[in-house]
Order: C-alpha cells, then structure tokens, then sequence
C-alpha cells in the first residue's frame, strides 16, 4: 500500500504517518512535509522517487505527473487499468492526506503583494485532492486532520469502507470548492461591480437547538471571505448559558448591529429583530435604565447588547428583568459574576467589527435564487441635514435627530422613531401604511412624545404622518424628502412650528 502525505498544516501529521508506516504503508512526501517526518523518524521517500522527475520551478511542479495520476486515477474494478499501469510501471496511490497553502492566512496580512499571493495559490494539492476524490472507491482521500485517527482506527479494523470513503471525498471536494472561492474574492477585490457568478463558501460554527420553531433543524454558518476578521456575533464567544437557537442569533445580531453602530456608549435591547429599547449615555449602566424606559414591557424576554464593557451597576440594574441574552465586548469581573446568577442567561463576548463594512455583503434568498447587496452601512459624515422648514432644529434637537436616524435604520420598514435625549421613546415597524408606524410609535410613547423628535426610514408619501407627529407634540422631524407632496409635508410641519430636516438617504429594512 502506497500513500502521499504534504500537508501545509501539520497537526498530528507525525503521528498519522507513523500509525500508516505500522500498518505496512510506503509514505511519500514532498518539501517541508518529508523533512518533518524525516526528522521525527518517519521512513519517508521524496515524491521523485515515484515521478523519477526533480521537482522544478521552485517547487512548482512535484506531483502533476502520470505516474502520481495515473496511481490515483486508475479503477482497481478494471482490468483494463490496472494493466496500463503495469505497461507504464506505474503503482497505485491507496491514500492521500492534502491540506493546502495557507492562502486565506497569506492575503489577509498587511501589506501582501499580489506576487505574494499568487505564490501561495495551490495548484499540485487541489489536483491530487480532486483526483483521489473522484476515485474514492479506490482512494482514501484526508484533507482535515481531525480525520486521521478515525481512519487509522478504521484501517486497523479490517478497513475503510465505503460510505466513510464517499464522507471523505464530499469534504475533499468542498475543501478544494472553499479555496477556489478564497481566490476569486481576493482577485475581485479591485474590481468594481457583482461578478456574473459567484459562489460562498460557509464553514459550520456549530448545530442549533432547534430553527425558527422547535420542529425544525438549524445550524449556524461562518462566511469564509478574505475581505473579513473573525468579529461580530458570528464569531462570538458564548461565557455562560445555555446553547443557542436559530431566532436567538437572528435576534442577537440585530442587538449587536443596532447598539455597536453608535460611537458613544450605548445598550440596545432587541425583541423579533427590532429595538423595543435604544439610548446613548457617557454611563454605560445610565444608558441601560433609559434604554430599559422605553419599554418595560417588551424588554421581558429580549436580548440587551452593549458596545461598552458592562459593569456591576449596570449588571445590577438589569437583575429584574428576565433576558435571553446579554452581549457585550467585555464584562468586569464582579458584573460577570452577577450576571451568572441567572441560570437561563446567555452571555456572549464579542469582537467589535474591525473590518471595513463596505466589504460585508448582505445575502437574502428568495426560493431559485439569492439577492445580495452591500450592507447599509454609512458613516456620519455622510449624513447632511438640509432644513426644509421656516424653523430649523435647535443644537439639541439636531442631537436627537442625528440619534433617531441611526435608529431608524435598525427598524423593519415602514419604520417610525420617536426620540429624546437619545433614546428610543417609541417606534412603529413593518406597516404596509407610513401613518400607522406614526400612530404606534405615539401610542408606545404616551405623554413622553411631547417635545421628541421623529425619523422616518423614508420619505411621507402624505401629509397625514406629519399631522400624526404634530398632534403627538413632536418638535422636530428628520426624513429622506423625495415625495411628489414633499411640499404639502413642509406645509403641514410650518402649520405646526415643526423643524424638518431632508437626508436625500433612505434606510429600508425589510
């Protein structure tokens, strides 16, 4: 029997090829992997003693060669093959443990030059990963480390049969699949526009307890791009609580997204993916108790996130109320404590996103197909107020206003935000009707709504919302404008002594 090692990662690798040469297995190698074994003892030959060819072009060429191939791809079923191997002198290949240059690793470093890269794009492993995958019947294919000892075992044992094998050559397969995406999106990077095709290539994080419904299976998934750090809720380390359900991360990404998109401390507190509790306060637990006011009740089962570290005090204010879970990017020792006194909280630490948000894709499938489109993401300085009324927004109004827009972008469309002192009074989501949104937000606020000020996610279609706004006491109003009645609203707010304010920007989510 006959195998190929080279490997790139070389976890356990030596004690993979140890277990194989016991079990009578002549091991081959090539570059960094022959000497490693060589030097803990391993008898291993070069791949030139298979090819009876040097390897050439710096390293380039090794293995594409008849005599790898022809090993690997030969049917042992039949005759016909293994007699053209015999005519050519040509030995079977029974296994092959592949892994491939780090190219994720090489192009996700400061300052690589696209050589660099290039030097680092594997041509020889995906080859032989692909040829012995093809012909698993007859080749054993690895290409994680975590599979050595179960094969091992299985060797041992009388054998490898074949629906292991068949395992084997699907994650092979999708090994090579991953890395091919890993060098489109680098070489995309420059270019402007959406490829005409374009794959994604998702690593599993780990199963969920259960999907939208207890009924139904889920799992959760990391995107692989090079463009991106392992931050965010996706690489999230969970400190305390129970495991997590589908609408659990559906809920906690939407926390996170809503409360690390201010620059100052802020706590957001998500039910059903939209902020029921939003504030900005220099004291992060003073944050969380304006946070909590805007909606006491609805923040009884809901996900609190945080972009400061959370402290005892604020750990302490939140002890009342029941919450699935609590995110934040680091927690004081005594706060953690606290909050560990809940048996049925979840805690999660997070990576605040360090990468450039213009990178992150937006995916949402549609049955046959997917939309994809770059994330709203906008910073302030992209943010110009035009006032389109006799009254312009005082300083703190303006404050508010700024806040509210930022919120509103975090709500499902048609979304309405009432906002004071930056926090979330009240909001009206996912309305087929723009004035119903005003009518729920000034219900949820109550007499709070007297000197708030409200955004709008995109432009009055009518007067009637602004109306709407007036008769809830709302002082100021920051929209999109691009309404055919754009002047019946700015009519109806002067009526009123409203200050309104234009974006020309829309924040739809659907």
């Amino acid at each position: 029997m006959r195998a190929i090692i080279s490997v790139s990662d070389k976890s356990n690798v030596t004690n993979f090829a140890k277990g194989l040469e016991a079990l009578g297995f002549e091991l081959f190698s090539t570059g960094g992997t022959k000497k490693s074994l060589a030097e803990a003892g391993v008898l291993i030959h070069g791949i030139s003693d298979v090819t009876n060819f040097p390897e050439i072009l710096d390293g380039r060429v090794k293995t594409l060669h008849p005599a790898v191939h022809g090993g690997l791809l030969a049917r042992r079923d039949l005759p016909a093959h293994m007699a053209e191997l015999s005519k050519n002198n040509i030995s079977p290949i029974d296994l092959v443990a592949v892994n491939l240059y780090p190219f994720v690793q090489t192009v996700s470093k400061d300052g690589v030059s696209l050589q660099e890269a290039l030097e680092n794009i594997d041509i020889g492993g995906p080859t032989m990963i692909r040829a012995s995958a093809k012909n698993f019947p007859s080749v054993i294919v690895i290409v994680d480390p975590s599979d050595y000892e179960p094969v091992l075992s299985m060797l041992k044992n009388g054998g490898v049969d074949l629906t292991e094998r068949k395992r084997l050559a699907q994650k092979a397969f999708q090994h090579v699949a991953a890395y091919d995406t890993a060098i489109s999106q680098y070489l995309h990077q420059d270019m402007t526009g959406f490829p005409d095709f374009l794959t994604i290539s998702l690593k599993k994080r780990y199963d969920l307890r259960y999907g939208e419904n207890p009924h139904q299976k889920a799992a959760f998934y990391a995107e692989q791009n090079v463009a991106k750090c392992d931050s965010g809720i996706t690489w999230a380390k969970q400190l305390w609580g129970k495991e997590l359900s589908y609408n659990n991360i559906l809920d906690a990404e939407a926390a996170w997204a809503a409360a690390s998109d201010f620059a100052d401390p802020t706590v957001a507190i998500i039910k059903h993916t939209n902020p029921c509790g939003l504030a900005s306060h220099c004291d992060i637990d003073e944050a969380y108790r304006r946070a909590f006011s805007g909606d006491t009740v609805s923040a009884y089962g809901g996900i609190v996130a945080c972009n400061s570290t959370i402290n005892l005090k604020m750990a302490r204010e939140m002890e009342p109320t029941f919450y699935e879970i609590v995110i934040a990017p680091g927690f004081d020792d005594d706060a953690l404590s606290e909050l560990q006194k809940k048996k049925n909280l979840r805690i999660m630490q997070v990576t605040p996103n360090n990468a450039d948000s213009k990178d992150y894709m937006s995916y949402r499938r549609v049955r046959g197909g997917m939309l994809v489109q770059q994330a709203d993401t906008l910073s302030e300085d992209h943010l110009e107020l035009k006032t389109v009324t006799k009254r312009a927004p005082s300083a703190a109004e303006v404050e508010d206003l700024r806040f509210a827009w930022r919120a509103a972008k975090h709500i499902k469309s048609n979304a309405i935000v009432l906002v004071k002192d930056r926090t979330l009074l009240g909001m009206g989501c996912g309305q087929p009707n723009r004035a119903v949104s005003v009518f729920l937000s000034k219900i949820k606020a109550g007499e709070k709504s007297k000197g708030a000020v409200l955004a709008s996610d995109a432009f009055f279609p009518f007067a009637d919302g602004i109306v709407q706004a007036a008769d809830g006491g709302i002082s100021a109003i920051i929209q999109p404008g691009g309404s055919i009645r754009d002047e019946d609203c700015i009519k109806a707010a002067d009526e009123h002594n409203i200050a309104m304010v234009f974006t020309g920007i829309r924040h739809f989510l659907h």
